[in-house]
């Protein structure tokens, strides 16, 4: 996925010289060389491409990973984005061009989609556990979280620099489900959101484990919309991070 990323971005930055643009590497508290790897890719790449690393010190799970990495990005606009290389890297002009359509006073969200790959032999043939699994998650979604967005989850989510300072910094959950709360923000804040079909195919060796991820995910699920309907949690625009 970095190697793609830099390819794009690089013949991006050919093309428009006023384009600059920074890669910020997360690790989420991994116990494997993983930080002395990016530290490694980021030496190579020294002179050429602005590659910041940053390693928690404990796992706070991929929403913590991807708020603190939000948190500390430097763009005037802020690309989510899962490192198993599961989406074509390309597709971010797709998200690019969506964000300059509904950006409005300085906000707008574009969430990557794969709701079109629904119907086909990829996920047809998945096991009739894992589809059933899925569709009831996306129908509770439905039901107690986000109207409007069919694919809550994908790791490929472009954000304006003003809604990821205003989002991320009033981020509660840091596990799977943190999509679901990070969108919820971004409608109860009245932030445009335009979802785009990008490509996107499986990776093996997901650490999700089916049948327990699925119960968590449903139970924070509810616990997210029981805090906000409660007044418990709420979205506190003094929050908003300057500019770095």
């Amino acid at each position: 996925m970095l190697t793609e990323a830099i390819e794009f971005l690089q013949q991006k930055e050919q093309r428009n010289k006023k384009f600059t643009y920074e890669i910020l590497i997360v690790d989420d508290g991994s116990r494997d060389n993983t930080i002395q790897v990016a530290l490694e890719f980021a030496k190579s790449h020294d002179g050429n491409v602005d590659i910041r690393v940053l390693g928690l010190e404990k796992n706070r799970g991929k929403g913590g990973a991807v708020t603190q990495g939000m948190l500390c990005a430097r763009g005037e606009r802020c690309l989510m984005v899962d490192a198993d290389g599961a989406t074509k890297f390309a597709d971010l002009q797709k998200l690019e061009a969506a964000l300059d359509k509904i950006t409005k006073d300085g906000h707008g969200v574009a969430v990557g989609s794969r709701s079109h790959l629904v119907s086909t032999e990829a996920v047809v043939k998945r096991s009739f556990v894992r589809n059933f699994l899925m569709r009831s998650f996306h129908s509770l979604v439905y039901i107690l979280g986000i109207r409007g967005i069919e694919d809550t989850q994908c790791g490929f989510k472009l954000f304006t620099r003003k809604s990821a300072q205003l989002i991320f910094p009033n981020m509660h959950v840091e596990r799977w489900i943190f999509d679901i709360e990070c969108l919820m923000i971004a409608q109860l804040q009245k932030i445009p959101i335009q979802e785009v079909q990008v490509n996107w195919h499986e990776i093996d060796g997901s650490k999700i484990n089916l049948m327990m991820d699925s119960v968590q995910m449903a139970r924070d699920l509810l616990l997210i919309r029981l805090n906000y309907i409660l007044g418990l949690w709420t979205v506190n625009s003094n929050k908003l991070r300057k500019s770095q």
